[in-house]
């Protein structure tokens, strides 16, 4: 692995990364997909061995074809890894790098397997959908408001002009507060709230409550996207480029768009993929979801690892494809510079990764972190964005984050889908 990796960090003297910044700040709109400020709870030490008992039968992840309960333990990637070589693990990263206040975990569970029904009845939680509890449907704020997220737009547009960067992601975090209650929302109740009204290839959960002992998380997706695949031997990824409400509502921008990025991850892949391995295996499809419709690119290659390499080879992984290319942009470097000077703070889990690790069966899935909620400081929060090009209008790219939000943030307050 490279000196300097975020999956290879230094751990400072109490085991923990510093505070996280503020995810919110700044004055907001009200709107029915818009965030007020929060504030944010500090990490907690992540417990035991790998080989210890489960202390509580609290606490469980869901997510493509593996399921989890009864927390163990939770291990920080940043300096953790190599751990992920051994067992099943259910992995939740945010966007930012620890500098910028980022972390990137791995939960391991007492029970586990392919289906809810490979664990003990008494380890899973009912969460039925009259369990949810979501936000009032015009509780929704939004860190960035129409007017700031099209002058963040031309803000792109500029840089490209003057040749800083060729595209960049710009998001927006809308937040809602949840009725108050005396424990934390029902988070398997909304999966299935989303499983029902918006069915997504990569949808899942994890909830790990405070009450643990571990160190909590509370994710629940619907990410339509692939962001790495390991499978006999072969690592592949599903970038998405290219929003319309139907099919020919696809502009060549998006097409444009779409290429690019399916670019920068071939280039990520060949950092650890055998050389000549990496293909493109398909290019601009259509796919269609609820409500929408995306064009969505493929590409692959024969992993490697560097024998004996700090981190091992999720570490070097990682390392190699992090954050996802269809939510930074291109150069990479050069929009997440951009990305941190008009966002209104950190994305969270939004636009990380989202799924699990088996180390023994050396497989592993995971989602970018798009189409996702997550629970903190009491409030609700749901990310929303478009990538920006020269070929970008900022009036357009607006239409396009509340055409992603519209739907699931309904879902979320409890009224009905538009189909």
């Amino acid at each position: 692995m490279r000196r300097g990796s975020r999956f290879d960090a230094p751990r400072e003297a109490d085991g923990r990364h510093g505070p996280r910044p503020s995810d919110l700040h700044g004055d907001h709109e009200t709107a029915s997909t818009a965030s007020t400020a929060s504030t944010t709870s500090t990490a907690r030490p992540t417990g035991l061995p790998v080989d210890a008992p489960a202390v509580t039968e609290v606490g469980f992840a869901s997510f493509a074809g593996r399921h989890g309960a009864g927390v163990v333990e939770c291990i920080d990637l940043a300096v953790d890894s190599a751990r992920l070589a051994e067992g099943l693990w259910f992995v939740v990263a945010d966007f930012e790098d620890p500098a910028h206040g980022g972390r990137a975990r791995a939960w391991r569970f007492a029970h586990h397997g392919r289906t809810e029904a490979d664990l003990p009845a008494d380890a899973t939680p009912s969460g039925g959908e009259g369990d949810w509890q979501g936000p009032a449907p015009d509780a929704w704020r939004s860190s960035l408001s129409r007017d700031e997220y099209q002058a963040a737009v031309a803000a792109v547009r500029h840089a490209v002009h003057e040749g800083d960067v060729y595209q960049a992601n710009i998001c927006r975090v809308l937040a809602a507060p949840l009725p108050a209650g005396d424990r934390e929302p029902d988070a398997r109740a909304l999966a299935r709230i989303l499983a029902a009204g918006n069915p997504a290839p990569y949808a899942g959960a994890i909830h790990v409550p405070a009450a643990s002992g571990i160190e909590p998380v509370w994710v629940v997706t619907a990410s339509p996207e692939l962001f790495l695949r390991l499978e006999d031997g072969m690592l592949s990824s599903g970038p998405i480029k290219g929003t319309a409400a139907a099919a020919e509502g696809l502009r060549e921008k998006d097409r444009t768009e779409n290429v690019m990025i399916t670019d920068l991850v071939r280039n990520d892949l060949q950092r650890v993929s055998e050389p000549g391995s990496v293909e493109v295996t398909d290019l601009l499809a259509v796919e269609a979801h609820p409500g929408l419709v995306h064009l969505v690119s493929r590409v692959q290659g024969c992993v490697t690892a560097e024998e004996g390499a700090s981190g091992g080879l999720w570490g070097q992984v990682l390392d190699a494809t992090f954050p996802p290319a269809s939510v930074s942009g291109a150069p990479k470097s050069s929009a997440l510079r951009i990305i941190r000077e008009l966002e209104r703070g950190p994305r969270g889990p939004y636009c990380g990764a989202i799924g699990w690790i088996d180390g023994d069966a050396g497989e592993a899935e995971l989602a970018v972190g798009i189409r996702t909620f997550w629970w903190t400081g009491d409030e609700l929060r749901f990310g929303t964005g478009a990538g920006i090009t020269w070929g970008s209008d900022p009036a357009e790219e607006w239409a396009e984050t509340e055409l992603k939000a519209a739907r699931l943030v309904a879902l979320a307050s409890g009224e009905p889908a538009a189909d």
